[in-house]
């Protein structure tokens, strides 16, 4: 289920690697014994980081909160594949730091992913508890053995389809919305666990392993192997998206930067191209979501990838017309992980909100349009995330063991220690 639709978000691009070779500049060295601040593919920002990357990983974030609430614009998802760049910058970001022992890097990052989502899955579950979901009759060990994917996610978690009542203040099917989001984090805690292999099939043999998935995807996407069962999720997952988080490989070990430009042009465009084609002939199944067309997702996704590492500038510093972003762009990449796990329910919870503005006679009489508009919505969502920020953005410091922060707008944070810390 790699639904971008209502259920995810697509993603955002770090540099890619290849072979074994030093890292670009701009991204800053990192040895194996350097202290470390990646976070998943919604990574945080700090000291030597490369601000185009940065830019990327905000725009993505935007992207989809775009996506979830304006439905009918499916459309964004071609715009700019956020899960796909997502993807793409958490495996540049996965190659760095496993120049350290696999094991601590492993450790390392599912703290800094299990922290955020425990504080997320515990509200979202006891919430749903309070408002009466119970096991069905006769399930009860399964059920409750089943609500461990909400805290370890290595499937989809349960969750009801309906639940409270429609004379509540959120529609019933809140608690199927905030379970929709997690498919990228159970895909993004698979590709951590799998890197070190990953990696080790990429040093060896780059360009078939970097491939080899879209090779899947389009096994899956033809019907030629159809999986059955819980791990067709996963697995579709993997293959639509496994070619990005390799991307970030290459993009890290510098062998996209080798390849010359006009060649990953032609080639992107031709996948893009490719993307575009598949996505035209079954646009009465599919529509222009590509969250729900995992090959046209995988195509498309990996030449905008490969396009937008390939140009990468390298920024140390935002150029000057986009400094005055500079603080937003750091704040997004600082709470990258709440600012994902929470917008779908802080857009829910928008909605209640808004409906109050009814009462008031000069909004109802003036501006009914506004109220009726998912542009509100839209604009209703940033303050509340804000309040999110406050009220839980520290857990993700604390997870990656830096000093808490309310409102981390820095480009450098300090551990606990007291060290300022960088992003390897």
């Amino acid at each position: 289920m790699t639904a971008e639709a209502r259920a995810s978000t697509s993603g955002k691009p770090d540099p890619v690697p290849g072979t074994p070779s030093p890292a670009p500049a701009a991204l800053g060295t990192s040895t194996p014994d350097a202290p470390t601040r990646e976070d998943m593919g919604l990574e945080s920002a700090s000291s030597g980081r490369d601000r185009y990357l940065d830019l990327l990983r905000a725009i993505a974030l935007v992207r989809i909160v775009a996506f979830h609430t304006f439905f009918q614009a499916v459309w964004l998802s071609v715009v700019f594949p956020s899960m796909g760049v997502m993807f793409a910058l958490a495996g540049s970001l996965m190659a760095r730091s496993l120049q350290r022992p696999a094991a601590d890097v492993l450790k390392s990052r599912a703290r800094r992913l299990l922290l955020p989502l425990w504080a997320y899955s515990l509200t979202v579950v006891t919430a749903l508890v309070v408002q009466g979901w119970r096991p069905e009759p006769g399930d009860t060990g399964g059920w409750w053995l089943r609500i461990l994917l909400w805290l370890v996610p290595i499937g989809d978690p349960p969750f009801p389809e309906s639940i409270g009542s429609d004379a509540g203040l959120t529609e019933t099917s809140w608690g199927m919305e905030s379970a929709d989001i997690l498919w990228y984090i159970r895909a993004y805690f698979w590709f951590v666990l799998l890197s070190p292999l990953l990696l080790k099939a990429f040093r060896r043999l780059p360009w078939v392993t970097l491939m080899a998935p879209l090779g899947l995807v389009a096994v899956l996407g033809l019907e030629i192997v159809v999986i059955p069962g819980a791990i067709d999720s996963p697995a579709t997952d993997f293959a639509t998206y496994g070619a990005c988080w390799i991307l970030g490989f290459a993009y890290h070990d510098g062998l996209l930067r080798r390849v010359p430009f006009r060649i990953v042009l032609t080639a992107a465009l031709a996948i893009m191209g490719l993307g575009l084609l598949w996505v035209w002939s079954h646009l009465e199944e599919f529509g222009w979501d590509l969250g729900v067309n995992p090959l046209g997702q995988a195509l498309w996704s990996f030449g905008v990838c490969a396009l937008l590492l390939r140009i990468s500038p390298s920024w140390s510093l935002l150029p000057r017309p986009l400094r005055f972003l500079d603080k937003v762009i750091a704040l997004i990449n600082n709470r990258a992980i709440t600012m994902y796990l929470w917008h779908n329910l802080v857009l829910i919870a928008s909605v209640p909100l808004i409906d109050l503005l009814w009462n008031l006679p000069v909004l109802e009489e003036n501006l009914p349009w506004l109220l009726e508009s998912e542009l509100l919505q839209f604009i209703v969502v940033w303050p509340l995330l804000g309040l999110v920020f406050l009220a839980i953005g520290w857990i993700e410091d604390v997870a990656a063991k830096r000093r808490p922060r309310l409102w981390p707008t820095a480009a450098q944070g300090k551990g606990l220690s007291g060290k300022a810390t960088t992003t390897p």
